[in-house]
């Protein structure tokens, strides 16, 4: 989580990483994610990536991989909060007798670690004001947005709830306007400010980016740090962690294969059957391809994709994924598992939440656990030492 921070401000700082030749130029610059607006300018407190969901997997006795991280926007921590609270009232005696470490209290951690992150214009203020901006009622995961909203005591605003009032983004009360300090975004940069990304947004706030980078606001997480989801850029993240750390990695990556190298992406073509391809921007199991479960028609319609576009791919190999038991038709069967822990980042402190979001492929041998594919999820226990 410290390099990936570090990571950040340097691409949009000295680039040293670039300059020391662990990361080629062309990674950065043609990077869709790339945001020059960001260039130059610091976040208040340092902080870009103020919550992060890295994905693992467990391939193995004590073997675990990293699998992708998420920087940008990263979602399910409502499931995590909600599977203990259903567990709690099903079977107490077991919450009774178990030494489990509790979860309720992260959207308590949550809100104190954004106030922690909050602006210079917010120096004095007895308590940093916070809301969390959703796309609305149709967004998937709108539950979410105002569960966290609701549970951290913050307010729950969409784009038209918010205009710029003297230099400060404001949010409309029965009281008039009142500014924001922090505003936890569930919204892709593309849409967060019309008149900076994507003029045609109704989704952000005019002039937003404006005050942002004059210090009146906090953005969380960060505009720009979905480079750091670039699968290719994942790729890297060994070397990233020891050139800002000066430590090895506790976890491997998930080898990988960048299709934008020649040699790789011939490996990858002649190897299709028995690999896993996904977009490098890719997100909820969307536009890849799973190798060993697919026809030979698909293959050769994405081998098709990877040649028309292949810095648009990365490959991997299909891993063995533990399973879980869950209550089939049948009976208990097993499912294939990743988990998603959460890190909450403030200018004091990074704060592991002691559980995460367990993701379960519902259908027998699948690999796809995301919920946007039909995937489940269960309740994660961390014990007391």
């Amino acid at each position: 989580v410290k390099a990936l921070n570090a990571f950040l401000h340097d691409i949009y700082h000295k680039q040293e990483i670039v300059r020391a030749g662990r990361l080629p130029l062309q990674m950065i610059a043609r990077n869709d994610a790339f945001l020059q607006q960001m260039v130059g300018f610091s976040p208040p407190g340092g902080v870009y990536t103020h919550i992060v969901g890295i994905d693992l997997v467990r391939t193995g006795p004590d073997e675990f991989h990293v699998l992708e991280d998420n920087a940008r926007t990263p979602s399910g921590v409502s499931y995590m909060l909600e599977n203990r609270e259903t567990m709690m009232a099903m079977f107490p005696d077991l919450f009774a007798h178990i030494p489990v470490r509790p979860v309720q209290d992260y959207p308590r951690q949550l809100a104190a670690s954004l106030a922690r992150s909050a602006p210079p214009a917010a120096a004095g203020s007895a308590e940093p004001v916070i809301a969390v901006l959703t796309p609305g009622i149709y967004n998937s995961a709108y539950f979410e947005h105002a569960f966290l909203a609701d549970q951290m005591g913050a307010e729950l605003v969409e784009a038209s709830d918010l205009r710029v009032v003297d230099g400060r983004v404001a949010m409309r009360t029965t009281r008039g306007y009142q500014p924001i300090d922090v505003l936890y975004r569930r919204v892709d940069d593309d849409f967060l400010d019309p008149l900076t990304f994507n003029p045609a947004s109704m989704l952000g706030v005019p002039g937003i980016m404006d005050v942002y980078r004059a210090g009146g606001i906090t953005i969380a997480n960060a505009p720009g740090t979905g480079i750091a989801d670039d699968k290719a850029i994942y790729s890297y993240m060994p070397d990233i962690v020891r050139f800002y750390t000066g430590e090895k990695p506790i976890l491997d990556n998930v080898q990988t294969w960048r299709c934008s190298e020649p040699d790789s992406l011939a490996y990858v073509l002649a190897n299709l059957k028995d690999l896993v391809v996904k977009e490098v921007h890719g997100s909820g199991g969307y536009g890849m391809l799973i190798g060993p479960t697919s026809t030979k028609a698909e293959i050769r319609t994405f081998a098709e994709k990877l040649r028309a576009r292949p810095d648009n791919y990365i490959a991997q190999p299909t891993l063995a994924l533990s399973t879980v038991p869950v209550f089939a038709k049948a009976g208990l069967a097993p499912r294939h598992v990743d988990l998603r822990p959460f890190a909450l980042v403030s200018p004091r402190e990074i704060c592991i939440t002691p559980g995460g979001l367990t993701r379960v492929a519902m259908r027998k041998g699948s690999l796809v656990v995301n919920s946007s594919q039909g995937g489940g999820t269960k309740d994660t226990w961390v014990l007391e030492d």
